[in-house]
């Protein structure tokens, strides 16, 4: 796969794209960590904020 330029573009050029550029795990953490973010606000978005009785 690696040393098969035309690889990744049979998959879709998906996350083998990814893996051949060298990408360390600070990426995929880094993603993961945009990706849990973006669900949290999209969560607070949705839910409705309650009003306080008085």
């Amino acid at each position: 796969m690696y040393n098969n330029p035309t690889a990744p573009v049979a998959a879709g050029a998906g996350s083998a794209a990814l893996a051949m550029t060298g990408a360390g795990q600070m990426f995929w953490i880094a993603l993961a960590a945009f990706a849990m973010l973006a669900l949290g606000m999209a969560i607070k978005r949705i839910v409705p904020v309650r009003t306080q009785k008085s």
